[in-house]
């Protein structure tokens, strides 16, 4: 039975490479379903992709290949791979695009795959490729197909060499306070991705959230966090913005009907303090 393959670019829609990649795909495998997670990934943004699979892998089936190509590198000695990680297979460059979903849990790890069960490959077996690579396009004449013999039923270890590392990108550092009875006081983290909203989604998880907690963001504060996008409470003064946990498990800043990214003029890197509404919040 062919496996699906979830696919992922910054390829956008506008051109044909999407619908060419496929077509490879099924000149290979005819009844492969190939299910588009999405290509408007910020045009060779690495770190955007690697957030979006980061949130899509935990609904995927086990037995999905992962289709991914954010590639600015592409034509370069950047090491095109396979990853196999809890029963999931990721194809696509060695540029930390991959790294966020195969460590889910984002606990801080060396580039070595050490998780059980999982492994890596160099894609360096020509014949599982177009006969001929462009330099511009490996998604096309490399990924796509290699995905798509995967996806057949070829072993991994049939279309590359063993590799024990693979590139990560840094997921940013929660800062916790904690006080002598173990609770957390405040949680410094930062935003890591702004959506087609304007939401803007933190690293800060609920378990990093002090109790009754004040969120502040550049320079504006909101007392509480609201269970939904048209809650009417726990608002800040002046443009109402609220803060909550979103479908991701991460705490983000909304304005209801509106973009947070605009109304403060703030995106990706932006600092997030939060703190227990009895102590006293730090100046952002």
């Amino acid at each position: 039975m062919t496996r699906p393959i979830f696919f992922l670019t910054d390829f956008g829609l506008a051109d044909t490479y999407v619908g060419v990649v496929k077509a490879v795909i099924l000149s290979i495998a005819p009844d492969a379903q190939v299910v588009d997670l999405t290509h408007d990934v910020p045009p060779q943004d690495v770190r955007a992709g690697a957030f979006a699979l980061l949130t899509a892998v935990p609904y995927l089936p086990e037995d999905a290949v992962v289709l991914a190509v954010v590639d600015p590198g592409v034509g370069t000695g950047r090491r095109p791979i396979a990853v196999q990680a809890a029963g999931r297979t990721y194809v696509g460059p060695d540029n930390g695009l991959l790294s966020w979903a195969i460590r889910a849990d984002l606990t801080p790890q060396p580039p070595l795959l050490r998780g059980e069960g999982e492994q890596a490959v160099v894609l360096d077996r020509p014949r599982f490729w177009r006969p001929t690579v462009s330099a511009t396009f490996h998604g096309r004449d490399l990924f796509g197909p290699v995905a798509a013999h995967l996806a057949r039923g070829v072993p991994l270890a049939e279309v590359g060499s063993p590799c024990s590392e693979i590139q990560t990108l840094p997921f940013p550092a929660v800062r916790r306070t904690i006080d002598d009875d173990g609770r957390v006081v405040t949680a410094q983290g930062e935003i890591v991705h702004v959506d087609r909203f304007g939401n803007l989604i933190s690293n800060l998880t609920a378990s990093d959230l002090p109790d009754e907690p004040t969120v502040a963001v550049a320079g504006r504060t909101i007392s509480e966090l609201a269970l939904h996008f048209q809650a009417t409470g726990g608002a800040s003064k002046g443009e109402r913005l609220i803060a909550l946990i979103g479908s991701a498990g991460l705490l983000e800043i909304a304005v209801p009907n509106g973009s947070a990214a605009a109304a403060l003029g703030i995106g990706v890197g932006a600092s997030v303090t939060v703190t227990r509404e009895s102590a006293e919040a730090p100046g952002c």
